[in-house]
């Protein structure tokens, strides 16, 4: 392409972005783009150009130090891509990012004057878990069709179906009734028996006696959408409905490659054409999850050797083994136990080479697998106890839970907790009609972009740590390990599913093909 033709086009490109370039910088550049095909010089720039607002810039002006950094960065990315395409990310390494509303972007911590997460949190983390939250939710839903002002000269219909949403500030600077209003809040229970609805403007009392709930399981610590009216310092709820949800690609348009799910890659790996390539064309790649694999039990065993034995002809890419892994999960002879049923386990899967050399092995503990208690994220199991079983079988990974698994360009995350259980059980109004409890499940989580919209006394979790538990943007699978029953769902985009608890479901369990997204329930019946 002509020089002066280049020149255009990286000039208008950056200032698309509000950045001007220096005569160096910009003289580096051209020479540097002089060689790209013509088809892919658009995606290239934009890649430059994230590569560059990722560095700290004191100023729109851009040097030429730090366009070399990014050319040098996009250069290094293309070699990596190899290195992308199956990984483990620990809740520990998942990259943090802060929502900042007058930039309307997501800010990398570094860029921020958050301080580094630490498991004992201060008061400010606990406080700033629960806006973070709300902050997300409020940046999702003012984005969201029917939350949208409508546009100048648009039909009088268009306007009268848009709806604002109001903050509890403004209800409560009213002495007089106000009349039909939404609010995005947070269900909470200041007093027994009483709740409230809270964001960071304040807190109303709500009158629930006619609301009606829209599906999902609605628990104290959930945001909503809450609609009626203001009399009395009271807020009459007619209706309580979720904030909505939004599908990956819609989130990834608005913030470009920001890599929020973690892992080697600088950009979001959803952007690779090369990675989806190599997804395509890997027919075979397979993975198959098992919850509750309870060592210790000798029947357990038995049917994992038949699981090998089945598969020994055709390995999967990956087992996915959740915790507990042992069915008395007390005494004082625990730990020792649970290194001979991992002793054991490690035995059986050298019986098949195949599965030994082609299968790789991910452990996710469970909430009574030894540890620091139930506080979320967990880590790994100890490497004392690993430590045989990692020698004998050389691909296996013991990570944290909940963990992050990136295989190509798809993203899951797994979570292993008894979850469905406790949100019933702390529902504010339990479902009376309909009762598709993995639905209402799944959709509450999806709406929430959280792994546990529960009280902190419910389901604790440490506070400088709550971004790991965030389902924003939207993963490709999620994987809820728990004991309720087996299920499949399908929700924004999103498959979300339970291969139920293995000796509790008569040993069954779930296998998921990546390159179709298809799922498939497996069971391993009496010989």
């Amino acid at each position: 392409m002509a020089a002066e033709k280049l020149r255009s086009k990286v000039g208008s490109a950056f200032k698309m972005h509000g950045l001007l370039l220096r005569a160096e910088a910009n003289k580096y550049l051209i020479e540097a783009l002089q060689s790209v095909n013509e088809l892919e010089l658009e995606d290239v720039i934009e890649n430059i150009i994230d590569a560059v607002e990722k560095q700290p810039l004191s100023s729109n002006m851009i040097e030429r130090a730090t366009v070399e950094a990014a050319v040098q960065e996009c250069s290094q990315s293309l070699d990596e891509t190899i290195e992308h395409i199956f990984n483990i990310i620990g809740a520990f390494d998942v990259p943090r990012y802060v929502y900042n509303s007058e930039r309307k972007k997501f800010l990398p911590l570094s860029m921020t004057n958050h301080p580094a997460p630490n498991l004992f949190g201060t008061a400010r983390d606990k406080a700033e878990l629960f806006r973070e939250r709300y902050t997300i939710l409020q940046q999702r839903t003012h984005r969201h069709e029917l939350f949208t002002p409508s546009a100048i000269g648009a039909h009088p219909d268009d306007s009268r179906s848009k709806f604002q949403l109001k903050t509890i500030e403004t209800l409560l600077g009213n002495t007089a009734k106000v009349g039909e209003v939404i609010v995005l809040g947070m269900i909470t229970q200041l007093k027994e028996g009483k709740f409230f609805l809270e964001d960071p403007t304040g807190v109303v009392q709500l009158d629930l006696s006619k609301a009606q709930f829209h599906s999902g399981l609605y628990t104290e610590s959930c945001f909503v959408l809450a609609e009626g009216w203001y009399e009395d310092q009271v807020f009459h709820v007619n209706a309580f409905g979720f904030p909505p949800t939004e599908p990956s690609a819609t989130t990834r348009a608005y913030y470009g490659n920001i890599n929020f799910f973690g892992g080697p890659s600088s950009t979001s790996v959803k952007a690779s054409a090369k990675l989806k390539q190599l997804e395509d064309e890997n027919e075979d790649a397979m993975f198959v999850f098992v919850s509750d694999v309870w060592l210790d039990q000798v029947e357990v065993l038995e049917k994992l050797h038949t699981m090998f034995s089945g598969y020994s002809s055709v390995p999967p890419t990956c087992f996915f083994f959740c915790g507990n892994f042992s069915s008395a999960p007390y005494g004082k002879n625990q730990i020792q136990s649970l290194k001979d049923s991992l002793k054991a386990l490690a035995d059986i899967i050298c019986e098949y080479p195949s599965i030994h050399k082609s299968s790789r092995f991910v452990f996710v503990p469970g909430p009574e697998d030894p540890g620091p208690g139930p506080i979320l994220p967990r880590p790994p199991l100890a490497e004392n106890i690993t430590s045989e079983f990692r020698q004998q079988v050389p691909f296996s990974v013991f990570t944290t839970n909940p963990c992050r698994v990136q295989y190509c360009t798809q993203e899951i995350i797994i979570f292993r907790e008894d979850l469905v259980n406790k949100m019933c059980r702390n529902c504010v109004r339990f479902p009376s009609t309909n009762l598709d409890i993995p639905n209402h499940f799944v959709k509450t989580i999806l709406s929430q972009g959280h792994l546990t919209p529960l009280p902190l006394y419910v389901s604790p979790v440490f506070w400088a740590y709550d971004y790991t538990l965030r389902v924003y943007p939207v993963p490709d699978l999620i994987v809820t390990a728990d004991k309720y029953d087996p299920f499949t769902v399908t929700n924004t985009d999103c498959l979300c599913i339970n291969p139920g608890s293995f000796p509790r479901s008569g040993f069954s369990f779930k296998v998921f093909y990546p390159s179709n997204k298809t799922v498939e329930d497996s069971k391993l019946q009496d010989l």
